[in-house]
């Protein structure tokens, strides 16, 4: 079957006329699905309830699918503010910035800021989590001597006068980002939990400095 030009050319300019898009219109969307989320999003939303009718698969209750206001929240917003009593993750700290290359710095102005009035406990929870993370590499006493070190030379013995000074920023800083054959453990132990061990090998292993 012959179609004509004429009918070409409107089967033509109906196609791109569907590939138009302004505004919030996208357009023909190929598998939509892929990349509109039907579940609610907390930092964006569809207000529109007839977005997305077009592709339903399902009784939405009159609703487009991409329709994703809560309509059960205050001017149906998909984010709320945290119940009462809801911890936050990072307790209080903010993102440590200071570079890796600059560890001197670090060591001289970073004040390990938990309460020293819970020394104690700092130091018995600073002691659990030195022997969940460092002791396989350090030792228990920090003598460089723990099962890592035994197949891989090299492992800093804390014991020796090298780190008597070290600061517990600067121990900190080390935790953070790595130093020589160690790896940066900010990623695996929470900031809380890293000036904890900082005080922990202050006080336990390193004793007191010298001058």
């Amino acid at each position: 079957m012959k179609i004509s030009k004429h009918w070409m050319w409107l089967l033509g300019a109906a196609g791109l006329s569907a590939c138009g898009a302004g505004g919030n219109d996208p357009g023909v969307e190929y598998a939509p699905n892929m990349y509109h989320s039907i579940p609610y999003e907390p930092l964006s939303q569809i207000t529109d309830k007839s977005a997305g009718a077009w592709v339903n698969s399902t009784d939405t209750e009159g609703l487009g699918e991409y329709y994703s206001s809560n309509p059960n929240n205050p001017h149906g917003m998909n984010m709320r503010e945290p119940v009462a009593g809801t911890v936050r993750r990072n307790k209080g700290y903010l993102p440590y910035r200071i570079p890796a290359d600059s560890l001197e710095y670090a060591g001289q102005v970073l004040v390990n800021p938990l309460d020293s009035t819970m020394q104690d406990e700092i130091l018995a929870d600073g002691k659990e989590l030195y022997l969940t993370f460092c002791e396989h590499c350090h030792g228990g006493k920090g003598a460089g001597d723990g099962l890592v070190a035994e197949k891989y030379p090299g492992v800093a013995n804390l014991t020796t006068p090298t780190y008597a000074n070290h600061t517990e920023g600067k121990i900190f800083h080390v935790i953070t980002h790595g130093k020589g054959n160690m790896q940066p453990h900010g990623s695996q132990i929470s900031q809380g939990d890293r000036w904890k061990i900082a005080r922990y090998v202050r006080e336990s292993i390193l004793g007191e400095p010298t001058n």
